[in-house]
């Protein structure tokens, strides 16, 4: 039987879109790419995947590409494979947000050197998605491989604005939407070209397959510390600038010079200092070494009264570290409690996936107000929990054209 897509296709065909178009500049110094649709792969048409942009965008031999951006997104691996190429291109590659970056089309503007995003233009990042058909195993198995290619688009985002991958994730789980300031201010773009004011993507694209349509209609997006520590061998290199920089300063003090003297004067001033010291050795005088007295148990407790200090007993210490212990393990059990009270109150009112309960216990554990105030945010039912069936029954069950399944029923 034939494939059941291209039956679809043959009765609801459509013109093949161009979602991407490429310019070169006459003298060939610069071009410029243009992604303006739904990024690769279609259900309804597959003529113009991202393998025709990456082979045009390879024979470019420009010194500087400009990508212009006003999509709602598309195929996850065509959007990846987009990025990797201007990530290896050797242009210097300027991504710029039109109208609209929304999901696929986000994280392709993150393979510019230099990200700019146009006045009133919106960014959207959200977890990945699909459609699938199968038994529980296979949902499962799906659900598992959604969160990776979800961690993965989140670690793109954190190469570029930092935060730590769990905090992107955070954000994606929510959808959440971003104005050109608010885009600026997490660190997804560089700068805001105030000259011109972007067109209202919600004119262009049905916006209705996400939860909001458009910033206007989503909540405020978190801000995120950056998150970036120097490397080891940065750490170590400014450690070994400050102690030099002080060691510097007391040779200067002790030779009589001013701190930022030049190499000749520091070095004559510390060759007088060698030639005195060579005239007229100094000999430092030994004083007689005097054993403590040990002090009075009187002594100890006067000292210990004035500097605020309170003697205990060793077994009553002891003690009261134990008991010290045994509260802080009853508190961070009431603690876990808690969590997991209020993980199966979101998973029965239908906020989070019993599959994303692991995710967000980790996220509990390490930002417990800022997760609680998310999944609080999360409409109730946004996960139904209702079972599903295929809406088939037995006498209409003849006549369904069974060709998406390996077999067919058996007739009785």
């Amino acid at each position: 039987m034939s494939d059941p897509r291209q039956r679809v296709r043959a009765a609801l065909k459509t013109a093949p879109r161009d979602w991407y178009t490429i310019r070169n500049a006459a003298d060939g110094t610069t071009a410029e790419l243009m992604i303006y649709g739904e990024i690769g792969f279609s259900f309804w048409d597959d003529s113009v995947t991202a393998q025709n942009l990456v082979n045009e965008l390879n024979d470019i031999t420009a010194d500087a590409i400009t990508v212009r951006i006003n999509s709602p997104g598309g195929d996850y691996f065509d959007g990846l494979a987009i990025l990797n190429a201007l990530r290896g291109h050797k242009a210097k590659i300027t991504t710029v947000i039109e109208g609209i970056a929304a999901s696929a089309a986000s994280f392709i503007a993150m393979g510019g050197d230099e990200i700019v995003m146009k006045r009133n233009a919106e960014l959207m990042i959200h977890d990945a998605s699909t459609v699938a058909i199968g038994n529980a195993s296979d949902m499962r198995e799906l659900a598992d491989r959604l969160d990776q290619v979800s961690d993965n688009i989140a670690s793109i985002y954190n190469d570029r604005a930092g935060g730590g991958v769990a905090k992107w994730r955070t954000a994606m789980t929510a959808e959440t939407w971003y104005s050109d300031k608010e885009a600026l201010d997490a660190g997804l773009v560089d700068r805001i070209d105030a000259g011109s004011k972007a067109a209202d993507p919600k004119n262009k694209f049905d916006l209705s397959i996400f939860n909001y349509a458009g910033r206007q209609a989503a909540p405020t997006p978190p801000i995120f510390d950056s998150g970036v520590t120097p490397s080891a061998a940065e750490a170590e290199a400014d450690k070994k600038e400050s102690h030099m920089a002080t060691l510097q300063e007391a040779l200067a003090e002790r030779l009589g010079i001013p701190a930022d003297a030049d190499e000749d004067t520091a070095l004559a001033a510390l060759d007088e200092a060698l030639a005195e010291q060579a005239v007229e050795p100094v000999v430092p005088a030994v004083a007689p070494t005097v054993e403590p007295a040990e002090p009075t148990p009187e002594q100890i407790a006067a000292y210990a009264n004035k500097a605020g200090l309170l003697i205990v007993d060793k077994v009553q210490y002891e003690n009261a570290v134990q008991e010290a212990s045994l509260g802080r393990k009853a508190y961070e059990k009431q603690i876990s409690d808690s969590n997991d009270s209020f993980l199966d109150d979101a998973i029965k009112d239908g906020r989070i996936a019993p599959a994303n309960r692991e995710h967000f216990l980790n996220l509990l554990t390490d930002n417990p107000e800022g997760t609680r105030t998310l999944i609080n945010q999360l409409p109730k039912g946004l996960v139904p929990l209702e079972a599903v069936g295929h809406g088939q029954s037995i006498e209409n069950s003849a006549e369904e054209d069974l060709g998406w399944f390996n077999t067919r029923s058996k007739e009785v």
